[in-house]
């Protein structure tokens, strides 16, 4: 399971930029409520990626929401998320099997109780942030921004180009 983490994470981090890269190519001016939309939905991903850090580390992760009252410039937010991600990769390289079947209690930023395992919660945090990805995929489509190909299948062949041409083999 740790590799595939490590795969999920490395994924994760790879869609992050690609999706920073498509934002960067947004006119600012001609788009600006898209744009804040955009940020605002990533923003919350990088918040909840935080929290569940918090709940991984076992320390209080100083969010009283799942989101900032206003999401940060595009550049800080990109460096915000890529610190993040490094923190995740680090974190799925040295995690033991054992550790991640271990639950975890927690309180969530409404002060409801929750438990959870360490797989379970690095699940949700990938998933959580796909699912925003997808979202604000589809508010660039809106304003006719190209999209980020950025599919997990994408991030294999591209990171392993090995991968390639191999099909005919397995015939």
């Amino acid at each position: 399971m740790t590799r595939l983490f490590q795969q999920l994470y490395s994924y994760h981090a790879w869609a992050n930029s690609e999706l920073f890269d498509k934002l960067a190519l947004v006119e600012d001016e001609r788009h600006r409520d898209e744009l804040q939309a955009m940020l605002a939905l990533i923003s919350h991903a990088y918040v909840v990626a935080r929290i569940f850090a918090g709940h991984l580390e076992g320390v209080a992760h100083g969010f009283t929401s799942d989101n900032l009252e206003q999401p940060p410039a595009l550049g800080d937010l990109r460096a915000a998320v890529a610190a993040t991600d490094t923190w995740y990769l680090d974190y799925v390289r040295q995690v033991s099997p054992a550790a991640l079947a271990e639950a975890v209690d927690f309180t969530f930023t409404d002060g409801d109780q929750g438990r959870m395992t360490r797989e379970e919660m690095l699940t949700h945090v990938v998933l959580h942030a796909g699912y925003h990805r997808g979202e604000v995929g589809r508010l660039l489509r809106q304003i006719s921004a190209s999209l980020p190909w950025d599919t997990f299948a994408v991030y294999l062949h591209q990171s392993e180009p090995g991968r390639r041409g191999r099909a005919d083999r397995h015939a």
